[in-house]
């Protein structure tokens, strides 16, 4: 595979980047109203679910207002995390000024602390993308994911580690920015995330407060239906996450990128490195809604605090610009993009076949020549 500084000339990638550029003013000098009532809409509907769905509890006795009530719960969650929450707090809205938009204070209906999140995520994920050994996303700290990950024999568990995550992806959440991998080898201690900590346990006592505790308690003797109705409901969201999110980072010909390839990293040589380190998933209308519109993953990578909503608007002009250029813009339905996740998985479970490691990979997967 070609080093990222050699896929496009200088003057390719000068003129990639303020091609790009161009979109994003376009879209910059475009935001409005639109933009406001369309957040505010996806804001109501989801309140509006969450209050039948806590209200059908209630009538939990009755097996269909039970399955109603998780259905309700579920897709606010959904929305909550994946339009609103998500979007919101890449600042996505700072520009309209409203204080319920802020994105340094939003919090949202999940165990992962926004001011962990913002950090993890924003900074460290946005910022070195698919880069091993900077963007910790790579694998989430847990998984073998990219060939460039040295082999050790506890990702034989890959599989059975990817299953837990998805059941419990808000928890892998929560737990990502204290950096369990990098505690265990000594390389920071605990008292360096005390503060992660805090935050941590402070928001996993209001989220199990909410759902396992308050509002079982308010349905009186159907509390034990309401508890099991809403740690369905969390998985449904979780599960829903799990998908969307890994196949917009980890589908086949995603690539990886070594530290010294993305020195001294121009605009534009970012711009190209998060197309090439992206996927999107295809589909309708409301699919895209119910992703949070992450499944135009590579648009997103390209313009993060863009508001999300405006992504398939600007995909046809992202995709041409890459056919241009001669890139792979990286694309599919979902069932597709998750059994190429899947394969990935269980690829990488297993030690690299001999052949694989005659010659030592460079981080985005060339052969380097055997020293002398």
């Amino acid at each position: 595979m070609t080093d990222l500084r050699d896929r496009l000339t200088p003057e390719q990638v000068e003129e990639f980047g303020r091609e790009l550029d161009e979109i994003r003013q376009q879209l910059v000098a475009d935001l409005g109203q639109e933009d406001v009532d369309y957040i505010n809409r996806i804001i109501r509907t989801q309140r509006g679910l969450e209050i039948a769905g806590r209200g059908l509890m209630y009538l939990g006795f009755l097996p269909p207002a039970w399955l109603a009530a998780v259905g309700c719960l579920s897709v606010s969650k959904i929305l909550d995390n994946m339009e609103i929450g998500h979007n919101v707090m890449h600042g996505q809205y700072d520009w309209t000024r409203i204080p319920e938009l802020n994105s340094k204070t939003f919090e949202w209906d999940t165990a992962a602390p926004g001011d962990n999140w913002r950090h993890s995520h924003n900074y460290m994920h946005h910022t070195h993308t698919n880069i091993i050994d900077k963007d910790r996303d790579v694998g989430y700290g847990i998984l073998r994911i990219d060939p460039d990950q040295e082999w050790h024999p506890y990702y034989l568990g890959n599989p059975v580690y990817a299953v837990l995550l998805a059941i419990f992806f808000e928890w892998g959440v929560s737990l990502h920015d204290l950096e369990v991998d990098r505690l265990l080898k000594g390389e920071i201690s605990w008292a360096d995330k005390a503060e992660v900590r805090r935050k941590m346990r402070a928001k996993a006592g209001r989220q199990i407060g909410k759902d396992y505790v308050l509002f079982p308690l308010l349905t009186g003797p159907l509390a034990p239906l309401t508890l099991l109705g809403n740690a369905s409901a969390n998985v449904v969201r979780n599960l829903w996450a799990f998908a969307i999110i890994f196949c917009g980072h980890f589908p086949e010909d995603v690539e990886s990128f070594s530290e010294s390839e993305t020195e001294g990293e121009t605009r534009g040589q970012w711009y190209l490195r998060q197309i090439l380190g992206s996927a999107n998933i295809s589909g309708g209308k409301l699919f895209h809604i119910m992703s949070g519109n992450l499944s135009h993953q590579i648009e997103h990578h390209l313009f993060p605090d863009i508001p999300a909503r405006r992504y398939p608007q600007i995909a046809p002009q992202v995709r041409a610009i890459c056919e241009k250029y001669g890139l792979s813009y990286n694309t599919g339905p979902l069932h597709k993009q998750l059994l190429s996740v899947a394969k990935k998985i269980l690829t990488f479970a297993l030690p690299p076949r001999e052949k694989d490691t005659q010659a030592p990979t460079t981080l985005n997967g060339e052969k380097e020549r055997a020293a002398a």
